[in-house]
């Protein structure tokens, strides 16, 4: 069952979620290829990105380091491709070239379990990965809806955690917490550490006020969103992610974010709105730290 968010504990850190002052950084490789990283995560010794569009194979509209195909598109790009340009990905933060394991994203609240040394089906339907498996790296794509990515105090359980408004709604995140406090033994959500990836920005994600209504039901008064005078609305789902992981126990400095909007910064990022439906899609890679 997936765990709500507490709306009492979202109020309490609410002034902490103001100001941000931790930001993800750009970095390359030798062959072109740009991603983001956290230092905080860095520091700590655990692979991982959150890739832009830039540095790979693929041809207009998918141009270039496009790592999936939109559904329900006559318009794809070739596996072949896809597949390299993980390989470009995953090789630059020290992952080898393997594909990453992945799951069919459903927009809902369903969290998959890696298991060490065992199979896992990427078919699966669910929103995130949590694995201590430091031998295969797991990921989730995106193309407007936010990535997170989060590591244990040690670097040794990882989370990748895909969210949407509807997924931010059903609670995936916290259920992905929840999963690592379970099956990390004397891990403790205070120190836990996150990063937030580029997403979509407040400013060009207007929603109906069906979705304003869904957000006031998690968040209460405190939920992020501005109401415009024809009854629709813009909602701010990196501020509502970041409310989240403060609370689901995180501690304020321990969570890194990002002011790119994959909207707006069209030469960096693929968009599903922005393009309408005919656009790549972006990665966030992770992999748990070696024992």
């Amino acid at each position: 069952m997936v765990r709500r968010p507490n709306p009492l504990g979202i109020l309490l850190r609410a002034a902490q979620c103001v100001t941000l002052t931790d930001v993800l950084q750009k970095r390359g490789s030798h062959a072109g290829l740009v991603y983001y990283a956290s230092e905080k995560l860095e520091r700590l010794g655990v692979r991982h990105a959150f890739s832009t569009r830039i540095g790979g194979i693929s041809p207009p509209p998918f141009d270039s380091l496009n790592l999936g195909n939109p559904s329900e598109s006559p318009v794809q790009d070739d596996y072949d491709r896809i597949w390299a340009n993980y390989g470009k990905l995953t090789s630059s933060i020290g992952c080898g070239t393997e594909p990453p394991l992945r799951v069919h994203q459903v927009h809902g609240g369903e969290v998959a379990t890696v298991q060490e040394s065992e199979d896992f089906d990427t078919d699966c339907k669910a929103d995130a990965l949590v694995s201590r498996d430091c031998e295969r790296a797991i990921s989730i794509r995106t193309a407007d809806c936010v990535p997170i990515l989060l590591c244990s105090g040690d670097g040794r359980i990882v989370a990748a955690v895909h969210a949407g408004w509807r997924g931010i709604v059903a609670g995936v995140l916290a259920a992905a917490v929840e999963r690592m406090l379970n099956i990390g033994e004397g891990t403790a959500a205070e120190n836990l550490l996150a990063a937030i990836g580029p997403c979509i920005g407040k400013s060009a994600f207007e929603v109906g006020p069906e979705v304003l209504a869904e957000f006031e039901g998690v968040f209460g008064d405190a939920a992020p969103i501005e109401r415009l005078p024809d009854g629709k609305g813009r909602a701010d789902l990196r501020r509502a992610v970041r409310m989240q992981l403060l609370g689901s126990g995180l501690r304020a400095e321990n969570v890194d974010s990002t002011d790119r909007c994959t909207v707006t910064h069209r030469d960096e990022f693929f968009s599903h709105r922005r393009d309408r439906g005919i656009t790549g899609r972006m990665a966030a890679v992770i992999a748990a730290k070696p024992s």
